[in-house]
């Protein structure tokens, strides 16, 4: 997250100027976190807006303080 919030790598992230970690979730295995995330790039817009409502209401940034 870090070097997301501080735009150190190419991507998406910082593309777009997005720092705030508002979704996330935790699998035991990448390949079912890849698989999960393949499936939500089909999802409508809606339906992500949706889920991640349902999750933090108030799209608070979910970051870790590292620094503690």
């Amino acid at each position: 997250m870090f070097e997301h919030k501080n735009k150190l790598i190419e991507g998406f992230s910082k593309k777009y100027n997005l720092s705030k970690l508002i979704y996330f979730e935790i699998y035991p295995q990448v390949k079912d976190a890849i698989l999960r995330e393949k499936r939500l790039k089909k999802w409508k817009r809606e339906w992500k807006i949706n889920l991640i409502t349902e999750e933090n209401p108030d799209w608070n940034d979910l970051t870790f303080n590292w620094d503690n």
